[in-house]
Parts: C-alpha cells; structure tokens; sequence
C-alpha cells in the first residue's frame, strides 16, 4: 500500500511532481497545473495547522467514505467537491510562480511526514485520522491530481 511513509513512495511522488510542466494540460477539473501545486499545497497547509479547511464531515463520511478513500484499490473519482478553503477559485491559495510552487510543495511535503507520528488530525472530510492515515491521504490526494495531468 503506498503511503508517503515510506521513503520510496516519497521518492515517487517528488520525482512525478518534477515531470510536471506548467503546460500540462489536465484530464479532468478545471485547475490548471500551477492551480493543482497551490492545492496541494493548500492540503499540507492545513495538516500544518496553517490553514483552516471548513468541516464536512458526518457518519458517513468518517467511516464508509473514510475507508473507501484510503483503503479500496480503485481510483478516486473525478468531480469531488473541495472544501471552498481549498478551492483555487475560490479561497485557496493563489499561485505564484510555477517553479516557486512546486518547490514550495515539495518542502511542505517533507514538513508533513516529518510530524509525531502520534499526532491526530481533523482531516474536513473524514473526521479525525492518525498520522498514518494522514500521509495514506496525502499520496492519494498527490496520486490523484498528478494523474489528472498525466504524470
């Protein structure tokens, strides 16, 4: 299971997102690739305490969804809402340069799996969530937008 608690996992993600190039043309959405750096970036934010995503979350969500997301094999869906906080036409974060915010996202990356790995979070979605939940999560969600643009 891939996880960006494992070196090589991280060594994956990092080396996709340097395949990235601003002309990217996306698959799906409506972000462009700098907006998806900025997103991403957005979600480690918050996981950091830096950024405050609004709640959502319910039953539901904090077990079946919960456990689908992070543990079924298939793909995530296109078309899932982003909390407005994270929505780059809407509150998120604005890019600023391409190179700076992939950089940027890469540290921020590296920030997140560095954290007590006893520490829980409040992820908007699935309620509460260990560390290793966490960065299950966080390749996912990585995993998910770097294929919207085919790396």
């Amino acid at each position: 299971m891939k996880t960006l608690a494992k070196q090589k996992d991280q060594e994956q993600i990092t080396g996709r997102l340097l395949t990235l190039k601003t002309s990217s043309q996306r698959r799906w959405g409506r972000m462009s690739a700098n907006q998806m750096l900025c997103h991403l970036s957005d979600s480690f934010r918050a996981r950091l305490g830096e950024k405050q995503p609004s709640p959502a979350d319910n039953w539901f969500l904090r077990t079946f969804f919960k456990w689908g997301a992070l543990y079924s094999p298939t793909p995530w869906p296109h078309g899932v809402k982003t909390r407005p906080e994270m929505d780059q036409s809407a509150g998120g974060t604005p890019p600023k340069g391409f190179d700076t915010d992939r950089d940027e996202l890469i540290g921020l990356l590296h920030k997140v799996v560095q954290l007590d790995p006893d520490e829980k979070w409040r992820h908007p979605l699935f309620g509460p969530i260990t560390q290793a939940e966490c960065l299950r999560w966080a390749y996912l969600h990585m995993d998910h937008h770097l294929r919207q643009f085919g790396v």
